[in-house]
């Protein structure tokens, strides 16, 4: 499981060097092969192992083609889909379309999401956590499936 939020730096050729405490667990999992591709609803990137990301892949795959939203979902996903290799250094490099996309800049944020990541821009994280923060819950409603959910 991938958890927490880690303040990391892109060099110049757009390597990022992935946090310590999440190497081994990338290598068990996945040889060091990651997936990266867009969020269709954030500016930024989600990163998966590659067995997680083949689930995911074969799911978006089975879509229907002919329903218009599918196709979107699959041609962002998939289309947008970049094999990452761990490196020795344990860093990945991150094309340069994927950088644009996310807006990345030098300070990044990579957001551990369970079986997944996501990398942002630093400065955009926080002004979308900020926004977030400050939602007004009594406005937005729960999904139906979180009501009963405690923290």
């Amino acid at each position: 499981m991938f958890r927490g939020a880690n303040k990391v730096t892109l060099d110049a050729k757009g390597r990022l060097a992935m946090p310590t405490r999440y190497r081994e667990r990338i290598l068990e999992r996945s040889n060091g092969q990651l997936i990266a591709t867009v969020d269709r609803s954030d500016r930024c990137l989600l990163i998966y192992p590659l067995p997680e990301w083949e689930e995911i892949e074969l799911k978006l795959r089975r879509l229907p083609t002919l329903n218009p939203v599918a196709r979107r979902l699959q041609r962002l996903m998939i289309g947008h889909a970049t094999d990452l290799d761990l490196d020795s250094h344990g860093r990945v490099l991150i094309p340069p379309s994927l950088r644009e996309y996310a807006l990345l800049t030098r300070s990044a944020m990579l957001i551990g999401q369970g079986n997944r990541f996501e990398l942002w821009d630093e400065a955009h994280w926080n002004e979308c956590r900020e926004q977030w923060l400050k939602a007004d819950e009594t406005v937005e409603t729960l999904p139906p499936e979180l009501e009963s959910l405690s923290l």
